[in-house]
C-alpha cells in the first residue's frame, strides 16, 4: 500500500494514515515500513493561540508554495469531537480551496485529548507523508495555551503566529512561545496595534537571542495572502541556517528519541494492564483515590508483573 501511496494513490495514503491514527498492529506495521523510506521531507510546525488565524494563514502559505511548483502535505491537528473522539475537520473546511490540487494533500487528525495537540500518531503520520514522497509537511496545531511548546518537538522549523495586542513579554515567556519560535508571524497585520506588536517582539528578541538564531518577524494578512511569500522565505532561510550549522540533525535526533520514549512507555503501560485483570487495576486506582495508597506504591504494584 505504501508503494501505491508513493505512486500518487491518494486513497491508499488516506488508508495508511487511518491505520496510524487507529493504532495497534496496523499502525506498528505501517510505521516500520514508512521508517525505511522516510527521511527526506522537511517539517514545518505552525502554532499559536486560538483565534490567531492559523488555518487561514496556512491556506495562504500553501497557495504560495504551490505557485513555486513545490508539492506539500498538511497535517491539521484538530480538537477532538466530544461525541466521537474524531477530528472536527475545521481546518480542512477552511483549506477547501486546495482540495482539487493534486500537489497538496490535507489530512485532519484528532488530538484525542492530548493537551499538546499532538497524539502519538502525529509523528507517525508525518513519516507516512514523508515516505509517500511529499518534500514538505506542514503540521498545524490547535492552540491550547502553554502546552503549545510541544509542537517544537515535531517540526524542523516552528512558526509562531500572533495577533496585534498579543501581550507583554511576561505573558509571552510564560507561554513558552519565545523559546520555540524559529519564525514569528504577526497575522491580521491590517488591524490596529500590529506595528506595536512587531516592536514588542523585537524588544523581547533583543533580550533572548544574543549569539543564536534570531527569529524573523513577518507581518501577514492570511485572508488576503499578504505576507505569505515573506513567510515562506523566512522558513527557507531557517532551513538553510540549521542545515549548515548541524542543528537540523540534532533536532531530528531528539525527536526520534522522544518518539521512542513515548512508544516504550505506552507499550509498557499496555503490557502492565494486560497482566492485571480489570478488577485489580480498579482496586489499585480506588486505593489511590481514597488515600490508602500513594501513587508511587501503586505504580510499583502495577509494574511488578513486568519486574520494573
Amino acid at each position: 500500500m505504501l508503494n501505491a501511496a508513493a505512486a500518487g494513490d491518494r486513497g491508499a495514503l488516506a488508508r495508511l494514515l487511518s491505520l496510524v491514527e487507529k493504532g495497534g498492529e496496523g499502525a506498528r506495521l505501517t510505521g516500520r515500513a514508512a521508517f525505511a523510506r522516510a527521511g527526506q521531507a522537511y517539517t514545518v510546525g505552525i502554532t499559536g493561540s486560538p483565534g490567531a488565524g492559523k488555518s487561514t494563514l496556512t491556506s495562504a502559505l500553501v497557495a504560495h508554495v504551490r505557485s513555486t511548483g513545490e508539492r506539500l502535505a498538511v497535517l491539521a491537528i484538530d480538537p477532538s469531537s466530544p461525541y466521537t473522539g474524531g477530528a472536527i475537520l475545521g481546518d480542512r473546511v477552511r483549506m477547501g480551496q486546495h482540495s482539487l490540487d493534486e500537489g497538496v494533500f490535507i489530512r485532519s487528525m484528532a488530538t484525542r485529548g492530548h493537551l499538546g495537540g499532538l497524539a502519538l500518531a502525529a509523528p507517525e503520520a508525518v513519516r507516512v507523508l514523508d515516505a509517500a514522497g511529499f518534500p514538505w509537511v506542514i503540521v498545524e496545531t490547535v492552540g491550547v495555551g502553554q502546552v503549545e511548546v510541544e509542537v517544537a518537538g515535531a517540526a524542523d522549523t516552528t512558526v509562531v503566529v500572533v495577533n496585534p495586542g498579543w501581550g507583554d513579554s511576561v505573558q509571552a515567556n510564560k507561554a513558552g512561545l519565545m523559546e520555540i519560535a524559529d519564525v514569528f508571524v504577526v497575522n491580521k497585520a491590517d488591524r490596529d496595534g500590529a506595528r506595536q506588536t512587531v516592536r514588542d517582539l523585537q524588544s523581547m528578541l533583543d533580550l533572548t537571542t544574543a549569539g543564536r538564531w534570531r527569529p524573523p518577524i513577518v507581518s501577514a494578512v492570511g485572508t488576503t495572502g499578504v505576507g505569505a511569500p515573506e513567510m515562506w522565505e523566512a522558513i527557507v532561510d531557517h532551513r538553510r541556517h540549521i542545515t549548515a550549522s548541524g542543528e537540523l540533525v540534532r533536532r531530528r535526533d531528539q525527536r526520534l528519541r522522544a518518539e521512542l520514549d513515548l512508544i516504550v512507555a505506552k507499550r509498557l503501560r499496555a503490557k502492565a494492564e494486560s497482566l492485571l485483570d480489570a478488577d485489580g487495576i480498579a482496586d489499585v486506582d480506588a486505593a489511590v483515590r481514597s488515600g490508602r495508597l500513594d501513587p508511587w506504591t501503586a505504580a510499583d504494584e502495577l509494574l511488578a508483573p513486568l519486574g520494573a
